[in-house]
């Protein structure tokens, strides 16, 4: 396909909700909360804000830029920008996507479980003991556990399989939109619970004293995978965007709605569970065992629960969909298949080697490598290396290998003699591979 001929997004709107729904995702509803919970509330907040609009923002400009001047996956982007030197690390990229959706379908799995046992009445139990070992149960059922995640592997093979305009814009333009309206709701109920307040103070009020080193270290972490940059989905987004589309600010718009994303979940969760005394460092936990007793304990619980599982469902889906994309547009734009065709290939080969980590916590729990079963061995290899990697490989190709090229293609009309492509130019070569680094060791470490 020429550089001419590719599809691109109908409007900016459709480009900027597609990839807030990549950004989004499990990271702002599953993950923040608990993250928040675990790393002192505020002080993992604040981190996470301004790391989001300084370094997070410029590795989103980064990699949409090396996609839309690319024209093509992050394989083909890379060579065609690059050369030969950097098709290796555009492989990284694409096996990065494939694993983070192995172990990301199989959480996506448990949302439609616990979404379908939120319509049937069941799991709203007080007891978190009894809550935890029903959760227990359903990740270590071979049956049920895998069932659910091919279910989930089949909706975002179908949605890729149509056009991109068809497929992946169209439902973005309806889930993202439901997914804020059904998350304002929740907000609202919770707030409404005496002691909710709590929550809010626990998000909010900064404590200059319970700043720690490790909460900053978490906070640039989660910074990276709320944004989804690194591995290339966002560039294989980018790719499909016109030249008359300003980048600039359509990046902004996505790290504003990742981030007010991230705070609305926070506060969809932690006031209801200050309001009922529950415990809001539970960990991963707390979406899946301390939330369902929360909604046996309110009015029209159930009715709640569905709401939220909805939203968690939703949000799973708009990420993931951005992710199988990588796939897709590899076996599209390197082997030439047809994307139905990729589609197909690219969920059989997920639902494969995806059923490791699904099974990880029953059949294969006691298989292990470097002390972690496969669910964790993915995970720790896709956050803590691949990624932090993957965002080096985007700094210095974008903000030294070819800076004229991507300078170009983000300017538009806008002059770049301008002190904003100082700053930008200043964060891509120093500042923002330095903190990349320092997420990489930290992990590794």
């Amino acid at each position: 396909m020429s550089l001419e001929e590719r599809k691109t997004w109908t409007s900016r709107i459709g480009f900027v909700l597609a990839s807030a729904g990549a950004a989004v995702g499990l990271g702002a509803i599953w993950k923040f909360p608990y993250m928040a919970g675990t790393n002192g509330g505020s002080v993992f907040l604040f981190p996470y804000v301004l790391l989001t609009f300084t370094v997070g923002l410029v590795l989103l400009v980064a990699e949409i830029a090396l996609g839309r001047t690319g024209r093509g996956g992050i394989v083909t982007a890379y060579r065609r920008l690059g050369g030969p030197i950097f098709v290796p690390a555009g492989y990284l990229g694409v096996l990065t996507g494939f694993l983070v959706l192995c172990f990301y379908s199989a959480i996506g799995g448990w949302t439609i479980a616990y979404f379908c046992e939120a319509l049937t009445g069941t799991g709203l139990i007080t007891d978190q003991s009894q809550l935890g070992a029903h959760f227990e149960e359903l990740t270590a059922n071979p049956v049920t556990a895998l069932g659910f995640q091919w279910l989930f592997l089949l909706i975002n093979g179908l949605i890729v399989a149509l056009d991109v305009t068809k497929g992946i814009e169209r439902v973005s333009k309806v889930l993202m939109p439901l997914l804020f309206v059904m998350m304002l709701v929740l907000i609202v109920r919770g707030l409404m619970l005496p002691g909710a307040m709590a929550g809010v103070e626990f998000l909010f009020k900064f404590d200059p004293e319970a700043f720690t080193l490790d909460g900053l270290l978490a906070a640039m972490g989660f910074t990276f995978f709320s944004l989804c940059v690194g591995c290339g989905c966002m560039l294989t987004y980018g790719s499909y965007l016109d030249r008359k589309t300003n980048l600039l600010s359509g990046c902004l718009w996505i790290a504003f709605l990742g981030v007010v994303a991230s705070l609305l979940g926070g506060l969809m969760i932690m006031p209801s569970v200050f309001a009922f005394g529950l415990d809001p460092t539970a960990g991963p936990g707390l979406t899946f065992i301390t939330m369902p007793a929360v909604f046996a304990q309110i009015p029209f619980g159930q009715i709640f629960a569905i709401m939220f599982y909805l939203c968690i469902v939703v949000a799973a889906i708009t990420s993931s969909v951005s992710m199988i994309e990588i796939l897709v547009a590899f076996l599209v734009d390197e082997k030439k298949l047809s994307r139905p065709s990729a589609s197909v290939l690219s969920t059989v080969a997920l639902a494969v080697v995806g059923a490791l980590p699904c099974l990880s916590f029953g059949m294969l729990s006691d298989v292990k490598f470097f002390n972690r079963n496969f669910f964790d061995l993915f995970d720790f290899f896709t956050s803590n290396l691949s990624l932090p990697v993957g965002g080096l490989v985007i700094l210095v190709l974008a903000g030294w290998w070819c800076w004229p090229k991507v300078s170009q293609d983000i300017a538009g009309d806008v002059p770049r003699s301008n002190r904003w492509f100082l700053w930008l130019r200043v964060m891509m070569l120093v500042v923002s591979p330095l903190l990349v680094l320092a997420v990489l060791v930290s992990g590794l470490m």
